[in-house]
């Protein structure tokens, strides 16, 4: 049948990839329609997310049934909410800042902590671990290729950290210069991030080259599929 549910959703999704496709032609108002609907379905799922996975678990249900403990740990992160509520007024603005300045504080400590549990120390325990040399000659491959390639990432990860580090030593001229070593190192460490970003743009290039490809294939069948079921 031709007004099928699984028609009518295939339609609205070519509808929308044509509109999104179209401003490779310009800023038409059809590329603006598709942008106000993705924002639209984004801000309602988030917040359907927010309230199912957070507001109504974490504080609707402590406050309506849950224990008396649970009530009174939930007033602080209540108390919290109602303040920053006050930041949409110009009047009352500064009421919210306590709560804002929780909110950043503790968004601050999670980045930094990630950053430290999540990329440096497993970066340092992945540098030691490679001179693990019986280990890694299990494997395949001889110990002085496990050690070069141990020495080499060591150096690489030196090399990226030095990168920033800035200090800098006052000359007898009054100028500020960096020791010429760390100056060369810091250099190399410059390169290896730069073919880091290039690493990661071509793998985000490829992400989008390929969904690119799947919206075409999906635009061509969706046709072939329509001209099939018109055609006798």
């Amino acid at each position: 049948m031709f007004f099928s549910p699984e028609t009518l959703f295939g339609l609205l999704a070519f509808l929308l990839t044509i509109s999104v496709l179209s401003y490779l032609i310009g800023d038409q108002v059809f590329f603006r329609v598709a942008v106000y609907v993705f924002v639209g379905a984004s801000a309602g799922y988030v917040a359907s997310v927010a309230w199912h996975q957070v507001l109504a678990p974490q504080l609707v249900h402590p406050l309506l049934s849950g224990t008396s403990t649970d009530k009174l740990t939930i007033l602080f992160p209540l108390l919290l909410v109602l303040l920053l509520l006050f930041k949409a007024f110009p009047s009352t603005s500064q009421l919210g800042t306590p709560s804002l300045a929780f909110m950043v504080g503790v968004g601050t400590a999670v980045a930094i902590g990630g950053a430290v549990t999540g990329t440096i120390i497993p970066q340092i325990t992945a540098t030691i671990n490679t001179f693990d040399l019986v280990a890694a000659t299990q494997n395949g491959g001889s110990i002085f290729e496990r050690f070069f390639e141990a020495i080499l990432m060591l150096f690489g990860t030196i090399s990226t950290l030095v990168y920033f580090q800035f200090t800098a030593r006052r000359g007898d001229d009054g100028t500020y210069k960096r020791n010429p070593v760390v100056r060369f190192i810091s250099w190399i460490g410059g390169w290896l991030i730069a073919i880091t970003f290039g690493v990661l743009f071509a793998g985000i290039y490829s992400a989008t080259l390929t969904a690119l490809i799947e919206r075409f294939s999906f635009i061509i069948n969706f046709i072939l599929g329509l001209l099939q079921t018109w055609l006798p």
